[in-house]
């Protein structure tokens, strides 16, 4: 299975189950339905970080958000860095990025420059499409309330007009090797869209989960400040109304739809990745948006291929993480797979050759922003999923463990359960060994020091001694020894301390 044309579709803020191939939750989203049965699709797929640019800096660096100074949004990727674009024009591909890249360290809408390995020609982030507009217009371009007043053309939209530079791009590219990428900022908010999708929803209540009512009793301490006065309220009668935000999942599902009927016209051939960035609560667990928590409201996003060489209808219950795409990527187009790569490379999962290319997936969370101090500040979080139990290490608070097979709402804190406690441990070690394997600039003796760790190690100062140097040698020389002066040989190793 090889394609030298893919393209890579993704929206911001759309939780699994606001697609209805996912769930039936009475939200309409055809175009990615048929994608769905066209294909596979995931069902055990995971962010690596909930929030904007972490969750980018995975899917187009391969590397973790703490490797490369991507933990949290408005800070800048560190200089040595390079993403999908750059590798894949080093081999002849032609690539483009159209859409939200919230990469450059900038505000919400990005500095408005194409970054190296990118086609300028076909570059549209979101303060390319403000500057294009009078004053008067990007202040509406923010008001979901004027819907109320007045019909939005859908010619007015970023995803509009995000998809009319991708059919674009299809028609104008279709005898190329190509990636192209096409990053939509809707449904997020301020979720505007056209009749008559401002207006589908307004009679809609989006069905309630168990967790809804979960009183937080067992919890991390940090959650049950994030809840604040949401503890205290009787949320039985709760109706989980959002019109704006539900009109315009639907209307991304149709711009989606225009890109798609461009692609299955000019590039019949051509593989289709389909994903988002992250989930929302909506008012799982007593909290709103997304933050330092794995829970599945926010971590478990959708992700679909539909292309040559893939059955219609699968359905892959393997766990997946965004993490994967790059190698993946690279092995479909036939290409070396660069040794920086953190992830999995799902080829021999995708063809057949195995049912499950990972053990284990890894997600963490570091900082919400590091602009302002809402959102909770630095929360330090790692967590690990391994298909049913997930295993989450809050530093600063206490830590999870949920068996998501009995309990799909994660309600049942089970850390301190003795019949989980090897498998606890187990993933616990998965988990340290991560850290030393892609290194974390936080890891240390603190993150093996949890109370329900009964074996833990005697704290040291130097730790486990661990060290992990880079490998990008299509960029840089190798990395030379400390101790010989000499290139290395393992990157990954316990380091002569002296």
């Amino acid at each position: 299975m090889q394609n030298r044309q893919i393209i890579l579709l993704m929206t911001d803020t759309q939780r699994h189950d606001m697609l209805s191939c996912y769930r039936d939750t009475g939200l309409r989203t055809p175009e990615l339905d048929k994608l769905a049965a066209s294909g596979r699709r995931f069902t055990k797929a995971y962010t690596t970080q909930p929030v904007c640019q972490a969750a980018r800096t995975a899917l187009f660096t391969g590397l973790y958000p703490h490797e490369c100074n991507g933990w949290t949004n408005s800070s800048a990727l560190a200089d040595h860095v390079h993403h999908v674009g750059e590798r894949l024009q080093r081999h002849g591909i032609h690539t483009a990025y159209i859409g939200k890249w919230h990469l450059d360290g900038g505000d919400y809408f990005g500095l408005g420059r194409c970054p190296a390995g990118w086609d300028p020609a076909y570059w549209f982030d979101m303060r390319t499409y403000l500057e294009k507009m009078s004053p008067e217009d990007r202040r509406l371009s923010r008001q979901a309330k004027q819907m109320e007043k007045m019909d939005f053309p859908s010619a007015f939209t970023y995803a509009h007009q995000c998809s009319d530079r991708a059919v674009q791009f299809i028609e104008q590219h279709n005898q190329e090797d190509f990636f192209l990428v096409v990053s939509y900022d809707e449904p997020h908010g301020p979720s505007i869209s056209p009749p008559p999708f401002s207006r589908m929803y307004q009679d809609y209540t989006f069905p309630k989960s168990a967790n809804v009512t979960d009183s937080l009793a067992g919890k991390p301490e940090h959650q049950r400040i994030w809840a604040g006065d949401q503890l205290e309220k009787d949320l039985s009668g709760l109706e989980i109304r959002s019109p704006a935000f539900f009109g315009c999942n639907s209307f991304v599902d149709q711009q989606i739809g225009r890109v798609i009927d461009a692609i299955r016209l000019q590039v019949p051939d051509a593989l289709i990745i389909y994903t988002s960035d992250h989930g929302d609560f909506l008012h799982s667990h007593r909290l709103s948006g997304k933050g330092p928590a794995a829970y599945e409201e926010i971590t478990h996003i959708p992700l679909i291929m539909s292309g040559p060489g893939l059955d219609a209808g699968t359905v892959d219950t393997a766990p997946v993480s965004h993490i994967d795409l790059p190698p993946t990527l690279f092995a479909l187009m036939g290409l070396p797979i660069p040794r920086v790569f953190r992830g999995t490379s799902l080829l021999p999962q995708l063809t057949g050759q195995t049912s499950q290319a990972n053990e284990h997936i890894f997600m963490e969370f570091g900082r919400y922003e590091v602009d302002h101090d809402g959102f909770g500040g630095f929360q330090p979080l790692r967590a690990t999923y391994d298909g049913r139990y997930k295993l989450v290490v809050n530093l600063l608070s206490s830590d999870e463990l949920y068996d998501l097979e009995q309990d799909p709402d994660e309600l049942d804190n089970r850390i301190n359960d003795p019949v989980l406690a090897a498998l606890r441990d187990r993933l616990h070690d998965a988990i340290l060994d991560w850290m030393n394997r892609t290194r974390d600039p936080f890891r240390g003796y603190y993150w093996e020091q949890r109370p329900w760790r009964q074996d833990a190690a005697r704290p040291t100062w130097s730790y486990t001694g661990m060290t992990r140097q880079r490998e990008d040698e299509d960029y840089e020389p190798r990395q030379l020894d400390y101790d010989t002066g000499l290139p290395i040989t393992e990157a990954s190793r316990s380091k002569n301390l002296y």
